[in-house]
């Protein structure tokens, strides 16, 4: 997982991405630049020499070099701090300073602590436990691995004090959805391969993942996933929803369903505008513009079903937008919406388990519910 909690997607949602001809660059996770600066620290407390870069090896393999922006002893250890660099990929840490503070310790294991703007957990259902640094499992055991190595190349027996910081990470963090996840303080050290992959789209469905699975594990038993700001208010006021029953999901429909069967949850409201709705009742799981587009010969065909002369069929296909085309329905009594969020619905449910009860809401873009299909009651 890259910096799940970091692409700027989560405060305001997605926004309509530039193509672009060039070939993306990728960059690298907020663990690996902690890892190369816990390393580069350390180094300096067996009196090898500092110098400007730092290799490590990443989970799978591969060994990166990294430039130092800071390599030095303190009274009570040494620091490194690097300028992470996440590639083409729009991400809230891009540029950002992370530093490692290291201290070795008697004790025969590596410490983590959260210094100046990395978050602490405050709720169950996260990978970490609660009251501990927002540090992921994989970040983790990547700084143990290379701190541990120096350790046996240096016939040292005991362990380390690592101290994790990203400068700005609570002001950062505010842009994140780690408020919302119980993660307080400052941002979180992530990541599994060490690469950001640009618009990869493996942050926000981890934030996705694990969303849900802090409302499990707070006992939720009804979340509603929504695609925008719009959808989550309306949801919101129709069930009076906490801020964790609240699911950002963007455009990843499908990255929702799928996990209900691995993180069974017992009700969930599907939420988005009447386009997006749309798309899923077509089948579609990705709802960004980039995968799917809205299709208005399935529009007017369904319309076809509900009783729509020619003239409304033609009005259907020469729409400018799928919001245009509902609007021609309205005018004619054609329940479009409510066709479309059952189609949606059916779809939901060929993917969810069973035991989940589903319904599936449409919005306009003013926020108002238009079409509506199940119940959860």
């Amino acid at each position: 997982m890259k910096d799940a909690y970091h692409c700027y997607y989560f405060k305001i949602m997605r926004q309509e991405t530039a193509e672009k001809k060039s070939p993306l660059r990728s960059g690298y996770t907020t663990g690996a630049c902690a890892t190369v600066t816990s390393l580069a620290a350390a180094r300096l407390l067996f009196n090898l020499p500092s110098t400007p870069h730092c290799s490590i090896t990443l989970p799978k393999g591969k060994t990166v070099e990294f430039k130092l922006q800071r390599c030095e002893l303190t009274q009570s250890g040494a620091i490194a701090t690097t300028i992470k660099d996440a590639g083409d990929d729009p991400d809230v840490t891009h540029h950002a300073l992370i530093r490692s503070h290291i201290e070795l310790i008697t004790e025969q294991e590596v410490l983590f602590y959260a210094g100046e703007g990395v978050g602490l957990v405050t709720r169950k259902g996260l990978s970490i436990a609660p009251n501990q640094p927002a540090i992921n499992p994989i970040p983790r055991l990547m700084i143990q691995h290379h701190l541990q190595q120096l350790a046996k190349e240096q016939n040292y027996t005991g362990g380390f004090a690592v101290t994790l910081s990203i400068k700005n990470g609570e002001t950062l963090a505010l842009k994140t959805m780690n408020p919302r996840l119980g993660i307080v303080g400052g941002l979180s050290i992530l990541g599994t391969t060490g690469i950001v992959r640009p618009f990869s789209c493996s942050a926000y469905i981890a934030s996705i993942h694990q969303g849900i699975d802090v409302a499990r594990a707070n006992h939720i038993a009804h979340i509603a996933a929504c695609t925008g700001s719009a959808s989550e208010a309306m949801i919101r006021a129709q069930y009076q929803l906490s801020d964790m029953a609240l699911i950002e999901m963007g455009d990843f429909v499908g990255a929702v369903l799928k996990h209900l069967k691995k993180a069974p949850i017992q009700k969930i409201s599907i939420v988005g505008g009447f386009g997006k709705i749309s798309k899923l009742a077509a089948g579609h799981l990705d709802l960004h513009s980039r995968k799917s587009s809205i299709d208005l010969a399935f529009l007017a065909t369904v319309a076809c079903t509900l009783g729509a002369n020619k003239k409304l069929e033609t009005q259907i296909l020469q729409s400018n937008t799928s919001i245009e085309a509902l609007q021609y329905c309205q005018q004619q009594a054609i329940d479009l919406a409510e066709a479309i969020c059952d189609l949606a619905l059916q779809k939901v449910t060929s993917i969810t388990p069973k035991y989940c009860l589903c319904e599936v809401w449409a919005i306009n873009r003013a926020g108002e519910a238009v079409g509506r299909a199940g119940s959860i009651t």
